[in-house]
């Protein structure tokens, strides 16, 4: 009996220790789950657009393209500074919607990305313009900023540009000293829409011509496209067909390369991996991701004001092809005079450095091809200018705006 008593106490004893164990040890916790913000977006389906969705517990970013990711010039330089954005900011997750027509879609897509809760939404087309303004107003808990173009609200809805014409300038340089080694002093430019951006880079290209070949001429077609790879090579052909030895494009595609006869030469914009043929001279490229980073941190951080972004080359952003550091040059600039490749470098150099900027482009003695003085010596365009057509209602009225062709356009202005 005793000993049945003593089993007993025994196991009652142990019970009792196993059951205070239990409740003196805290539980087990799981840890927690790491948020992959470089992980894809879902997409769902709104209208004719797949428009993605954010992931929760990442700082949301969406992008707005006109033209598709891999286009091969504007849209795919933005989509490249996207990716450099996603792999080089901690905590930054992106998403894009492509092809979105100007006008009421590009409205309602970037509606969409907001209701969805992406944080801060880039627009990258000038007609996205007033709809990124118009949605801003609607959600002033997000952060818009529109490039190209504009408008701004001083909060949340801010404007984002680059001075291109610093490197279509010396385009137009490299341009000029091919078609005069040619004999040939006949140029084109394949320009889109007829609004001041056009015009300006189109003049810094015509005051880059002048600067190595004075003698030559620049011929215009509009085209009224950003992206459209048929109706771009049939205007870069025209032009060719016209006489021109070299064409530019202010266009997404490599049309001037690949449209160019033997003997003569393209010149390709947006994109740094768009100028692979041997009949383009150089890309005109943007290196969007370091920009969007800056204002993207603003964001984060809380000290996004909605204010006119326009970086000058010595901010990074731009490059001319074959000119960078560690770059080559094409076939069709190696033989050309050095005495002008080491004037384009040390232009390039004076860009890069912040000694020349946009104003140093626009500077007099500037003469239009009416004949009309349009700047005097040592006078300067203001930002205004370059944004805008002057008018009684416009905010250049009281300057010059942009509503000019340069001494050597051959073309009427639109």
């Amino acid at each position: 009996m005793r000993r049945k008593l003593l089993l007993f106490v025994s196991l009652f004893m142990v019970f009792a220790m196993a059951l205070a164990a239990c409740q003196t040890t805290p539980p087990a916790t799981e840890a927690p789950v790491a948020v992959d913000c470089k992980a894809a977006s879902a997409l769902e389906a709104e209208g004719s657009y797949q428009v993605p969705a954010p992931i929760e517990g990442c700082f949301n970013v969406a992008f707005v393209y006109v033209g598709p990711h891999d286009d091969g010039g504007w849209s795919q330089s933005h989509d490249v500074g996207r990716q450099w954005v996603q792999d080089n900011v901690p905590g930054v997750h992106t998403a894009y919607v492509e092809n979105v027509a100007e006008g009421v879609d590009s409205e309602q897509v970037t509606r969409s990305l907001a209701r969805k809760g992406f944080d801060m939404v880039f627009t990258t087309s000038f007609g996205f313009m007033d709809a990124t303004e118009t949605v801003a107003s609607e959600f002033p808990d997000k952060d818009f900023v529109h490039v190209s173009g504009y408008k701004f609200n001083g909060s949340n809805f801010g404007n984002l540009m680059g001075a291109m014409e610093d490197i279509k300038y010396l385009a137009g340089m490299l341009a000029g000293s091919r078609t005069k080694m040619d004999g040939n002093t006949k140029l084109g430019y394949m320009a889109t829409f007829p609004i001041p951006e056009e015009l300006r880079l189109g003049n810094a290209f015509a005051l880059g011509v002048q600067k190595t070949c004075p003698e030559c001429t620049i011929d215009v077609r509009f085209i009224n496209t950003w992206h459209d790879p048929t109706i771009e090579q049939e205007g870069a052909k025209s032009l060719f067909d016209a006489g021109a030895q070299v064409v530019m494009t202010g266009a997404d595609t490599p049309a001037p390369a690949l449209a160019a006869p033997a003997g003569k030469w393209g010149i390709t914009y947006d994109y740094i991996g768009n100028c692979t043929l041997d009949a383009c001279l150089t890309s005109m490229y943007w290196d969007w991701g370091p920009m969007y980073k800056r204002e993207i941190e603003k964001s984060m951080n809380g000290t996004f004001k909605g204010e006119p972004v326009y970086f000058d080359a010595a901010e990074g952003g731009l490059g001319l092809f074959g000119f960078m550091e560690g770059q080559e040059y094409m076939p069709g600039v190696k033989d050309l005079p050095k005495e002008d490749l080491d004037l384009i470098h040390a232009e390039l150099a004076k860009f890069l450095s912040g000694e020349s900027t946009r104003f140093t482009v626009f500077t007099g003695p500037i003469t239009d091809n009416q004949g009309n003085q349009i700047l005097a010596e040592g006078e300067s365009l203001r930002q205004v200018d370059l944004d805008c057509f002057a008018g009684p209602d416009a905010p250049c009225s009281d300057g010059v705006g942009m509503y000019w062709w340069n001494q050597n356009v051959t073309a009427e202005l639109p």
